[in-house]
């Protein structure tokens, strides 16, 4: 359901799904059941991953099952896998040796601002929206929430990996300085 207020389209959470939100809940699903086979049989994710796969599965069974919440379902889910392509053009870039270039650092850090964005600042918003509107189950109100601190649980991850990624960078840097300095690289300003 839908209500226009001064030109602009408000989504009302809770409202029936409909049939376009059946279909990508649907073809959501078949990929998330496939990359959960794929991730458990060559063991290349960690649990962390494993809860996300198996959240988002009874999630969407969820709606799907009750006929409702819809949009929020398709919300999350548009969320939490529009860094997706990041992440693939990362493990791209390291098969192909290339990962350690502007281009490495270009898709790291646009992954990271979008994953804070949608996630967090985003997610937040539709938490929110969630919590405060009477129409939603609360069934479905508690899956806003898990998957709300399991964004939050990824956000610590990432954070590490930014800032050893970040400290190694500097070290290098400050090696690379050190050893110019030494061999008389390094011009002196007056």
């Amino acid at each position: 359901m839908k209500t226009v207020y001064n030109n602009v389209v408000i989504l009302i959470p809770g409202t029936k799904n409909t049939p376009l939100q059946i279909s990508a809940m649907v073809i959501s699903l078949g990929y998330f059941i496939f990359d959960m086979g794929w991730c458990v049989y060559f063991r290349t994710e960690g649990p962390v991953m494993l809860v996300h796969h198996t959240m988002s599965i009874l999630g969407i069974l969820l709606t799907l099952s009750l006929g409702e919440s819809g949009i929020e379902s398709c919300a999350v889910i548009f969320a939490s896998e529009i860094t997706n392509p990041l992440l693939q053009t990362r493990w791209f870039l390291r098969q192909l040796g290339r990962y350690e270039s502007l281009t490495g650092e270009v898709v790291d850090v646009l992954f990271v601002v979008l994953f804070v964005f949608m996630r967090i600042v985003v997610g937040g918003r539709m938490l929110y929206c969630e919590l405060i509107s009477p129409r939603p189950r609360l069934i479905i109100k508690c899956g806003g929430v898990a998957m709300y601190v399991l964004s939050w649980v990824f956000m610590v991850d990432i954070g590490r990996f930014a800032y050893c990624k970040s400290q190694s960078k500097y070290r290098r840097w400050r090696d690379q300085h050190k050893l110019a300095a030494v061999n008389g690289h390094v011009r002196k300003t007056d």
